[in-house]
């Protein structure tokens, strides 16, 4: 009986280890979660502006997306992906908006140039938002500088209603878009 108990716990204690190395862990926050209110700076089409969650929440759902740095390989990825599909969220009733660290220079540029004029992106360099939603880590290979990790959440009245932590920048995009069309379906003349 000791060794079946053993056995169990040792799988137990695998399966729990192996979790951790799923490529598709959720977010820290989850559907149901409050979600912390914000305004933060931002930039669309190279021009300066602000994004204000609760407005945004007055017209629709808010595809929040975390990523760490603009200009990198898949930031850019995902920044062209969301870009290309913004008519599709606008479809469902959907706002987007992305959030990384890097400052409102930095943003104004990205806004521009990867998202093509399609959407905001929102500067956060002292991670107020990006720690309110549980969407911080370590840069790698430094001593403690942070950025923010690439997690996309939708929110709708106030609450995480869809929240994925992905490293394929293309996935956020693609289940984004899944869910608020789904919720868009199932809310239709409500």
């Amino acid at each position: 009986m000791k060794a079946t108990s053993r056995n169990a716990t040792a799988a137990l204690m695998l399966s729990i280890g192996m979790s951790s190395f799923s490529p598709c862990a959720q977010a820290a926050l989850k559907p149901g979660d409050p979600a912390p209110d914000f305004t933060l700076a931002a930039a669309i089409g190279g021009k300066e502006t602000s994004f204000s969650l609760s407005e945004h929440l007055r017209q629709g759902p808010v595809v929040l997306y975390f990523y760490p740095k603009s200009f990198t390989r898949g930031c850019t990825v995902e920044a062209h992906e969301f870009a290309d599909h913004r008519d599709d969220f606008a479809a469902a009733g959907a706002s987007l908006l992305g959030v990384s660290s890097d400052t409102i220079d930095i943003q104004r540029e990205f806004s521009s140039k990867e998202c093509r004029d399609k959407f905001p992106v929102g500067a956060d360099p002292g991670l107020t938002t990006i720690k309110a939603y549980d969407a911080q880590r370590q840069k790698p290979g430094t001593s403690g500088e942070a950025l923010a990790d690439r997690i996309s959440y939708v929110i709708v009245d106030g609450k995480v209603a869809f929240s994925l932590t992905d490293s394929n920048p293309v996935k956020h995009v693609e289940s984004t878009l899944e869910f608020v069309r789904k919720w868009r379906d199932e809310h239709r003349g409500h």
